[in-house]
């Protein structure tokens, strides 16, 4: 079904870029950046939430938003590979979720069109939130890419481990071709107004902008790095040693 993988594709992503931003919580470089993570993983959280009611609708069966996040294995999962890549050093948090918020704002711009009344809704709702992640890891990929020269090389390597995964986020996965003039939007269209503003940022910043292919891809459809399996041991652990919790 093809809405229900779109709603869970969403929700994945969204789900599995807070539950690593959470990680983050206590351990962050000064307390007031420390409380700004947190609050974008309780917003990526909460995205993932509304995603995943509508997508137990969909499915049936007595599926609520526990039974998706919980007790699905990695193979369902549709999380694109970026979100899930190491948390690494603040370089790579920051990047990361650089990256991957200047994605959700196009694609929530383009989808407060879908003509699925509840696609749009929360659209229209979650953009709020993702224009101030956009903005807050934007001034840091610029603090320390024109910072100090240990700042920068550590901003450099970690656009160059990251952005080999950013252009699976441009390339459909079956079911979003079939959504693309529906409920869904053409990933494609997304990819040149995101590369527009990531080069303005990187300028700021004085980073280059890499010229080589972004080709690593699969998460969509359900291929997974190493690293999916580690971060839902630990997600799902409560509800399969307990079964039945609620959030």
């Amino acid at each position: 079904m093809p809405l229900l993988s779109y709603l869970l594709h969403l929700g994945d992503d969204a789900l599995i870029l807070g539950h690593r931003n959470s990680e983050w919580c206590g351990h962050g470089p000064v307390l007031e950046q420390d409380i700004a993570l947190t609050n974008i993983a309780l917003d990526l959280i909460g995205q993932a939430r509304l995603f995943y009611q509508y997508a137990a609708e969909v499915k049936g069966d007595g599926a609520t938003e526990d039974s998706l996040a919980y007790l699905r294995d990695v193979y369902d999962f549709r999380n694109c590979l970026l979100v899930e890549q190491p948390n690494g050093d603040w370089a790579h948090t920051i990047l990361r979720q650089f990256l991957f918020s200047a994605y959700q704002y196009e694609l929530y711009k383009a989808l407060r069109e879908s003509r699925d009344a509840q696609v749009s809704a929360i659209a229209v709702k979650s953009l709020k939130e993702v224009t101030y992640h956009l903005r807050w890891s934007g001034e840091w990929v610029v603090r320390l890419g024109d910072g100090t020269s240990e700042s920068r090389r550590r901003m450099a390597r970690a656009l160059e481990d990251l952005w080999m995964f950013t252009g699976e986020l441009f390339r459909p996965a079956p079911f979003e071709e079939v959504l693309a003039l529906g409920a869904g939007v053409t990933v494609e269209a997304l990819e040149e107004p995101w590369k527009a503003h990531i080069r303005r940022v990187f300028d700021e910043a004085g980073l280059d902008m890499p010229q080589t292919p972004a080709f690593q891809a699969g998460g969509k459809t359900g291929a997974h790095s190493e690293y999916l399996g580690h971060i839902l041991a630990d997600l799902q652990f409560m509800q399969r040693a307990y079964p039945g919790c609620n959030w």
